[in-house]
């Protein structure tokens, strides 16, 4: 089945392969031409379950978030709005985020010039981890490149750095935890979402004196549900267990100073490591850890993840430390207090327009499609058509069988967007053939 829009954009039967005939027939002594065919079975595959995926060539508008221009293949150029960036509160507009950032070009240049051990380290990349591990109420913390790289090199670490350690990991955990957890090659236990008395059986079945983890998120980005971070706590403290928390789609948003989930709900004393993002709320890139300072030295002396990778440049520690600056005081209130009033008008307007939106507890706006092919046409011809971007969410991202588009509606988001965005959706809901909510 294919779905085409008024502006004949290739739907997946036609989308060619990145191979093409680009390759000389004649593959004798080419050892990638000889096994060119298990590349083209694997995107076959893709293709064939409707989750190709196309990237799309998007120029944002400086200080004019969520605005942005789509330039197609064929060169012409198209106006649109986001609403599906991870730069939640649209501080990577942010006119003094910008401004560190350019300070830091013009006085460091722009790379770090290899990894912290061997190139050293700057004053920005230091202030940084002190604001972080301030903001957590920490000890210490440790930059990494990115949000994937703290989960994986940090939770592969530990079960080097304790014998015997078992895992417990909710099913529902981001990608970057698991692949860290199976990198450790240690003991390790999947307790199903959110589900306490799961996890409780399963410590129970294990040695009391094993070292324990119990890795968590605090709000979960596609389905936009909040661990019960209290009760797990109580759990990691009967069990004797460490507490590791991701809160890389909480970061900035939520508590008083933006320090997450773990803050608003006046647990963050109870955390022992807390793992995190600059790319979402605080606008830019990396990710960190927060913890104790034995924790965090021994990770920074061990993890092949920050060991092994040129550091952060300057310029993203400046721009993501003047974000966390001014996201902790009234200016960062108040833009909490904004996100969350338009995400609820979202949801609201979703609901009363019939359209069947997901139970969300969070700023995270998911309407159900609950197919791959109708997701993508929806997406393709919302884009196209109506100047709307948002990406198709599928397998293996969320279940096959609730493929969705994940609306992320920001502070900047107005409510003229918002009622252009439902009646762009109800015009081209039926014709896909989507059942509307009861």
């Amino acid at each position: 089945m294919c779905f085409v829009t008024r502006k004949s954009f290739p739907c997946v039967e036609t989308v060619p392969s990145f191979f093409g005939n680009s390759f000389p027939s004649d593959t004798t002594g080419d050892p990638t031409m000889k096994h060119l065919a298990a590349f083209e079975a694997a995107l076959a595959d893709i293709h064939s379950e409707g989750r190709y995926r196309v990237f799309i060539d998007l120029k944002r508008h400086r200080g004019e978030f969520p605005k942005a221009t789509v330039r197609h293949p064929d060169g012409s150029e198209q106006p649109v709005v986001v609403w599906c960036s991870n730069d939640y509160l649209g501080m990577g507009q942010d006119e003094d985020v910008i401004a560190a950032m350019h300070e830091a070009v013009d006085s460091f240049g722009a790379g770090s010039g290899g990894t912290r051990n061997i190139s050293g380290t700057t004053r920005y990349h230091v202030d940084l981890e002190r604001e972080l591990a301030s903001l957590h109420g920490k000890e210490a913390a440790l930059l990494f490149t990115s949000g994937y790289v703290s989960n994986e090199a940090t939770l592969s670490t530990l079960a080097r750095i304790m014998p015997n350690l078992i895992i417990y990991s909710d099913e529902l955990n981001h990608a970057s935890m698991i692949e860290g957890i199976k990198r450790a090659k240690c003991a390790k236990r999947v307790f199903r979402h959110n589900d306490l008395g799961h996890l409780r059986a399963l410590m129970e079945n294990d040695p009391a004196d094993a070292p324990k983890v119990i890795a968590f998120e605090s709000v979960y980005s596609m389905d936009g549900d909040v661990a019960p971070m209290a009760a797990m706590c109580d759990l990691a403290e009967e069990f004797d267990a460490i507490t590791y928390l991701d809160e890389v789609h909480a970061v900035g948003m939520y508590g008083a100073e933006g320090a997450g989930v773990a803050q608003r709900d006046d647990v963050m004393h109870r955390i022992d490591i807390c793992e995190g993002t600059l790319a979402k709320a605080f606008g830019v890139m990396g990710g960190y850890i927060a913890s104790r300072t034995a924790v965090i030295d021994a990770i920074r002396s061990m993890a092949p993840g920050f060991i092994f990778t040129t550091s952060t440049c300057p310029v993203l520690a400046a721009g993501a430390l003047a974000s966390i600056r001014k996201l902790r005081g009234e200016h960062g209130r108040a833009l909490r207090e904004t996100h969350q009033a338009k995400a609820a008008m979202l949801k609201r307007k979703f609901a009363e327009a019939g359209l069947p939106v997901m139970p969300s507890e969070t700023h995270i706006v998911p309407l159900l499609v609950g197919d791959p092919e109708r997701c993508k046409a929806l997406s393709d011809t919302l884009l196209f058509d109506f100047g709307i971007y948002v990406q198709p969410i599928n397998y293996p991202t969320v279940p096959r069988g609730t493929e969705r588009l994940r609306f992320t509606p920001s502070p900047l988001h107005t409510e003229a967007m918002m009622d252009d965005l439902v009646s762009s959706i109800l015009a081209v809901w039926k014709q896909l053939g989507l059942e509307r909510a009861a």
